[in-house]
């Protein structure tokens, strides 16, 4: 294998590397937002114009420690303390699921704890971990939700594909009784169980699935587009980027002996969007690649679209 080609390969890690705290140790969600920080509070407070006018309607929701607003929301909007919004995921713990990190985006305005699930899923001859990654907003942007996020161990690809037989991320009402605990927690292993059987179903299906080298070239193309009148150097980035996924496709040494099927086409995919080095690094380049993770990354989307419309 050539140089560049070998060096392409050899650190794949897991989208939330580097980002958040280790937190395997904690023997409850209470206590995994206190070792990675995330145990300060929100408060609301009312929102006034530069004149010092009150803004009726809306209140501005302050972190405790540093006084940060993390966003204007309605005033009949309900803050979800980040301790509140985790709790019922230490009912999971009884099950074996087991934390492993916690960390915030977008200076808090989220929260995220990462838990991995007990169960390895053998799918398609290839090891699958699944992992859960539940999310708290404090912007108003949503409620919290649970999103599976399956990872090929040979290479730490994620292959979340947003599949029509099962949701790969659902939100969460919150209840504090106990009772209502423990039926989320059993509805969240249900909902991933779930989502980890059609996953292999459709894997399977997707290795059946031939692909030749003229449709390997087509759908890269269609992925990434080349503009009606590129300047040179939006060609020439576009041309790279092309090859970097074309070199995935046909050279991953972990792809070698699955065959030319749209399954080792979504995976080369993953791997380039997953692990690619961006023309442009941007400061929070990381955090986009973990929230692209969570939502569902377009670009494996796209290709999956693809395949599937052949």
């Amino acid at each position: 294998m050539a140089a560049n080609v070998e060096s392409l390969f050899s650190v794949r890690e897991k989208p939330w590397h580097g980002l958040g705290t280790i937190v395997m140790e904690a023997p409850a969600s209470a206590e995994a937002l206190r070792l990675a920080g995330l145990d300060w509070k929100v408060v609301q407070e009312p929102v006034y114009t530069g004149n010092h006018e009150l803004v009726k309607g809306y209140k501005a929701n302050v972190r405790s420690t540093d006084r940060r607003v993390l966003g204007v929301v309605s005033d009949r909007y309900k803050v979800v303390q980040n301790v509140e919004a985790f709790s019922f995921t230490d009912e999971l713990l009884g099950s074996g699921v087991r934390y492993e990190t916690a960390g915030s985006l977008q200076e808090g305005r989220k929260v995220w704890l990462l838990a991995r699930l007990p169960r390895e899923y053998i799918i398609a001859g290839e090891r699958i971990s699944p992992y859960l990654v539940f999310s708290n907003t404090h912007d108003g942007s949503g409620s919290v939700k649970v999103a599976i996020t399956p990872v090929r161990v040979c290479c730490n690809n994620t292959l979340n594909l947003a599949l029509s037989t099962a949701s790969r991320s659902f939100s969460m009402m919150h209840t504090g009784n106990i009772q209502g605990k423990i039926q989320e927690a059993r509805e969240t292993l249900f909902m991933a169980d779930k989502y980890m059987e059609s996953l292999g179903a459709e894997f399977e299906q997707l290795r059946r699935q031939k692909v030749t080298d003229a449709q390997v070239r087509e759908y890269i193309e269609q992925l990434l587009p080349m503009e009606k009148e590129p300047t040179p150097i939006q060609g020439k980035n576009i041309l790279r980027l092309r090859e970097d996924m074309m070199k995935r496709y046909y050279d991953a040494p972990d792809l070698k002996k699955v065959g030319n099927n749209a399954y080792r086409f979504i995976n080369a995919v993953s791997d380039f969007a997953t692990h690619a080095e961006p023309l442009r690094r941007t400061a929070n380049y990381k955090e986009n690649l973990f929230s692209r993770t969570i939502d569902g990354n377009p670009l494996i989307d796209k290709a999956y679209q693809l395949v599937k419309a052949a």
